[in-house]
């Protein structure tokens, strides 16, 4: 079984005594207890606060000493959590702290749990449609947000990387279909064309689901502008890498740019995975590791 995605996390009581105050002040009052929350790759702070007025919220603070990436993937949460409709499935920002170094996002505390894995039906079933629904609310997109072809471009040629410089430890099936691979995964990005703001990261570890069944999709710094098949995709094939068989034929969309998305997030995968693990997130690589086996079988059984 997979393990449920994480980095190696600081916590509340190691964040600078300016960074806690500055909170206090955006919730007006005294932060008296913090629970960590695990999931998620950040190296960052995931705090359930209670302030000692009773007020609750939920925390993410980070700085360049646990990764020099992580603050502006904060920077662009706050931009982000901020432009969502207030009727949206989603955490509401509360307020934000940047001062160039750390960055510390002060959003709802959302009460829930994540889906179970291995993906339990019903589920599974309850968040398929809550990504349809929050597909509707969310087009169109805010201008300004870039697209998701710009946002994967890069993320997309991992198949062509891997090409001009194979790792003696690529599967044989892989190391013969590099050039098809190529090709749908060029398709795939020509694909991502749309008006609605997807959240593009989609996993268990990115959803909620209340005690009534609510559904609330959390943590948005990769969100961009395009179809609304997009993040229903990306689900299935979290449900596939926790074991599931789902059907692609479920999606509606065109069964070349479905091949063709799974081929360009493949790539990104398996390319990524041949990389170190970046600071603060030891896990990371084998994680897409994992994720780059389960896409490449899935792309053999639809293309072969």
């Amino acid at each position: 079984m997979i393990a449920m995605a994480s980095g190696t996390r600081i916590g509340w009581h190691e964040l600078p005594t300016h960074v806690r105050q500055a909170v206090a002040d955006i919730l007006g009052g005294e932060v008296v207890e913090a629970t960590s929350q695990s999931g998620g790759f950040s190296p960052g702070t995931a705090d359930r606060v209670r302030t000692v007025d009773g007020r609750r919220a939920f925390v993410k603070a980070v700085s360049s000493a646990q990764n020099e990436h992580s603050p502006a993937l904060h920077r662009r949460e706050a931009w982000i959590t901020a432009t969502l409709p207030p009727h949206a499935p989603t955490p509401t920002l509360l307020g934000s702290y940047d001062d160039g170094d750390w960055v510390a996002l002060v959003l709802t505390d959302v009460e829930g749990r994540h889906p179970a894995t291995p993906w339990l039906p019903d589920e599974l079933a309850a968040v398929r449609t809550a990504l349809d629904d929050l597909a509707r609310v969310l087009t169109p997109a805010p201008a300004d947000v870039p697209t998701a072809r710009q946002h994967l471009e890069q993320d997309f040629t991992g198949w062509h990387r891997l090409r001009a410089t194979p790792p003696a430890t690529l599967d044989p099936w892989t190391a013969t279909h590099l050039d098809d691979l190529c090709a749908h995964a060029e398709h795939g990005l020509a694909a991502l064309a749309g008006d609605t703001l997807v959240h593009t990261d989609i996993r268990a570890d990115n959803l909620l689901i209340g005690e009534d069944g609510t559904v609330t999709v959390v943590d948005w710094p990769h969100a961009s502008r395009g179809p609304a098949w997009l993040d229903t995709l990306l689900l299935l094939i979290n449900v596939r890498l926790h074991g599931g068989r789902p059907d692609l034929a479920t999606v509606d969309a065109d069964p070349a740019d479905l091949v063709g998305a799974l081929a360009g997030f493949g790539g990104f995968f398996a390319d990524g995975a041949r990389h170190p693990p970046p600071p603060g997130l030891p896990e990371l690589r084998a994680f897409q590791q994992a994720q780059a086996d389960v896409v490449v079988a899935w792309l053999r059984e639809l293309t072969d």
